[in-house]
């Protein structure tokens, strides 16, 4: 699972508004967002009770209350800290930037991390309150990591400009979160050589959707891919393609 440190808490706006007394601990901090982890593994978002995070990280409610106001917010913070890294790669190339970006999402999206983020989600489609956190914390800051490596790109003359940068979260990283959401196969079964094999298939067409390159022919988005996780032993995600409409999937 891929972990990331939690944020800093953002300093007030106002020196004077700012509350006296010790500052936030950190440790503290981390133990929280484990025990909330943990809790939804065991109950689900359903059954999680900020009672019962704090029962196990070992602090009163007050205290997990001092630093997340709800439920909602609470889950998307530790969910947050199993997503990739929001800092833009700096490998000099596009090609390079987008590789890291795509790796990087499908990691996010497989092993445990990507269980919690699919259940998560599946929650978010009727708690409108968890539907904006996970948003905020999770899906803008990926997109804003692709507008940035998009617009060094630009700087460095590798493409011409972009016109909507605020679709190309979309265009990027719609086909590999899809590529782990819809599928049969359950993210925790999905290994991390698979997971690099699906974004690294899906990199010529990111390229090509920002202008930095054509997409590959058929034989080769296919053949040279399969042919290495073949040849190296590595573990490739089964296509299903859709059924004809009203057909019955088995």
């Amino acid at each position: 699972m891929t972990r990331t440190t939690p944020p800093a808490p953002q300093p007030d706006a106002a020196p004077s508004a700012r509350r006296r007394g010790r500052p936030r601990d950190a440790a503290r901090d981390r133990a929280l967002l484990d025990a909330t982890l943990a809790v939804l593994v065991e109950s689900g978002f359903g059954g999680l009770t900020t009672a019962a995070v704090a029962t196990r990280a070992g602090v009163s409610t007050a205290t997990l209350y001092r630093r997340w106001s709800s439920k909602e917010e609470l889950v998307v913070a530790a969910a947050a800290t199993c997503t990739e890294p929001h800092e833009p790669p700096a490998t000099g190339t596009l090609e390079g930037d987008l590789r890291v970006v795509l790796r990087d999402k499908a990691a996010a999206m497989t092993g445990e991390g990507g269980r919690l983020m699919r259940a998560l989600v599946g929650e978010a489609a009727h708690n409108t309150a968890l539907a904006q956190a996970l948003t905020a914390a999770v899906l803008e800051p990926a997109y804003r990591r692709v507008a940035d490596v998009v617009r060094s790109a630009v700087e460095r003359g590798e493409i011409p400009p972009v016109e909507d940068l605020g679709l190309l979260g979309d265009v990027v990283l719609g086909p590999v979160m899809s590529s782990f959401f819809f599928t049969s196969r359950l993210p925790e079964h999905i290994g991390p050589a698979a997971a690099r094999e699906r974004a690294d298939r899906l990199l010529p067409f990111a390229l090509s959707a920002v202008g930095g390159g054509r997409p590959p022919s058929r034989d080769a988005s296919t053949g040279s891919a399969d042919a290495d996780a073949g040849g190296g032993g590595a573990e490739s995600l089964p296509r299903e393609p859709l059924p004809p409409p009203g057909a019955a999937r088995t």
